[in-house]
């Protein structure tokens, strides 16, 4: 697993960071100057190899769970980073959502993170999505999913608490956990579709909610062209992007670029699919000058090896 966990932070570090720069900029403008390479300055002239927040709270999630799971521990870590950069990739906040941004400042006024999240149809953006990662790992030997739904819901509703938000986290990590121990991309993609339709169905969910994500659970989201996979803000967009670029690439490399060059919100689709692909590929298949210039690679290393040791003990079991 340490391949994995390794994988999956420098995944999630490098493809937020290769997106950084060209945030915002057009599938078309990128189809003309695709990024091929840790570039620098652009959108937020930030020096090469710098991650966002996506990584950011991605990282102070797992430190956080080091300890076993408590929500106002999770908190009050991502606070945090929003008042002094921890986790930072050099040690300051340049990006911050507006629904993540409200929430963290009610956690850090003494509201409890169970009622902190945004709940408004409008506050459904990815920043709940893009920091789910080491919760996969952390519920890998919980059987029971109705534990793990609630365990990603309230994990979620720290700053998201919509159901349409809830529900591509819980998507998001059932496919990474059963990633853990699959090794053919698509039979676990049919897996979590098993599982999670069986879950809803079982469960007095809205169906009208629950056919957001019809193209993600219903059929199959590799299938659709490019054209017609929307690399926004939206969390629907960003899980069913994610899931495109790892369903139709071979390798960390070519998920992360083909990610990142969809356009858009570009730092958090590569973040999103740069970990799923660095948890699949593990760690030896990135390549080794992008995780050396990484920002702060000696301490995801480290980070990685404090999670593994410590998720042998204290997961959710």
């Amino acid at each position: 697993m340490q391949q994995q966990i390794s994988g999956a932070f420098y995944g999630i570090a490098i493809g937020d960071a290769l997106g950084v720069p060209v945030e915002f900029k057009t599938r078309r403008y990128l189809s003309e100057n695709p990024v091929d390479q840790l570039t620098g300055y652009g959108c937020w002239n930030q020096p090469p190899g710098t991650f966002s927040d996506d990584s950011s709270l991605t990282f102070c999630t797992a430190e956080s769970l080091i300890t076993g799971y408590d929500i106002n521990t999770m908190a009050h870590t991502f606070v945090q980073w929003f008042q002094h950069g921890y986790w930072g990739a050099h040690n300051e906040v340049f990006d911050i959502g507006h629904t993540t941004r409200r929430a963290l400042q009610r956690v850090a006024t003494g509201t409890s993170p169970l009622v902190t999240g945004g709940f408004e149809e409008f506050e459904n953006g990815n920043g709940a999505l893009m920091r789910m990662m080491p919760v996969a790992f952390f519920l890998a030997k919980e059987n029971d999913i109705n534990i793990r739904y609630h365990i990603i819901k309230e994990i979620s509703g720290i700053t998201h608490q919509h159901f349409r938000s809830v529900l591509a986290c819980f998507i998001y990590v059932e496919y990474l956990r059963i990633l853990l121990s699959a090794k053919d991309l698509q039979l676990a993609y049919l897996q979590m579709q098993h599982t999670v339709n069986g879950y809803l169905n079982t469960h007095h969910f809205n169906p009208a909610e629950v056919k957001y994500y019809e193209r993600v659970l219903r059929h199959n989201i590799a299938a659709f062209p490019e054209v017609q996979i929307n690399s926004s803000g939206y969390v629907v967009h960003t899980l069913e992007s994610a899931f495109w670029c790892l369903l139709n690439t071979s390798s960390y490399k070519t998920c992360a670029l083909t990610a990142v060059n969809l356009g858009g919100d570009t730092d958090t689709t590569g973040a999103v699919a740069g970990a799923a692909a660095g948890l699949h590929y593990g760690m030896d298949t990135i390549p080794a000058h992008w995780i050396n210039h990484v920002a702060r690679s000696a301490e995801i290393a480290q980070l990685a090896a404090r999670f593994m040791a410590a998720i042998n003990t204290t997961s959710a079991q």
